[in-house]
């Protein structure tokens, strides 16, 4: 890819973090944000605005960040395994791994007594349903061989890119952060061979 591409890539990759985090961050406290709208307090606005378009620049460039080091890693893998479907089966059961360890370790470390597991399970299970949904999209696009790979990046990449919320633990950043990383990783993922084939 030409280094011109690159940079269009990073680029537009900046603006859907920026965008998708300053939407979500509007639609999970709309009921705080909503009187700004009621009232048109338009400096308050934008001063909101302006402090999720920044947060979303951050979101964007973890995402970027990862997807580059999953390039890396996809290639050390290959060359390791020496074989798509055996490097696909360790991916395969590194998804498991942490789809697991996103259920059992976030319950063990922030469950409250008698908390039952299903908000626990759910996330696990909506971060899943958006992978498998991304990969199927990849596969369409270019080939069967790239749906785990897409399942891998979508599922593994992103919780790894995700723990910095994980850790806080509060429901807010949870999901502010997880949403538009997985739209940036998914961005990405299905862009990528378009940029490539740009002159």
């Amino acid at each position: 890819m030409k280094s011109r591409n690159w940079v269009r890539l990073f680029l537009s990759t900046l603006l859907v973090g920026g965008v998708a985090t300053s939407v979500i961050g509007f639609l999970l406290k709309w009921e705080e944000y909503k009187e700004l709208f009621i009232t048109f307090d338009v400096l308050e606005i934008l001063s909101v605005l302006f402090w999720l378009f920044g947060v979303g620049l951050i979101f964007s460039v973890i995402s970027q960040m990862g997807f580059f080091a999953y390039l890396t890693i996809h290639r050390f893998g290959l060359g390791i395994f020496r074989s798509t479907s055996l490097w696909n089966i360790a991916q395969l059961i590194l998804v498991i791994f942490v789809l697991f360890d996103l259920v059992y370790f976030r319950y063990q470390l922030f469950s409250k007594e008698n908390e039952a597991l299903t908000s626990y399970i759910l996330i696990a299970g909506y971060v899943f349903i958006v992978g498998l949904l991304v990969a199927f999209m990849k596969r369409k696009d270019t080939n069967k061989e790239a749906f785990v790979p897409a399942l891998f990046f979508m599922i593994v990449v992103t919780v790894i890119e995700w723990f910095p919320a994980l850790r806080v633990n509060e429901e807010d950043w949870l999901l502010l952060m997880l949403i538009p990383i997985q739209i940036c990783n998914a961005y990405q993922l299905l862009m990528l061979p378009k940029f490539l084939q740009q002159k």
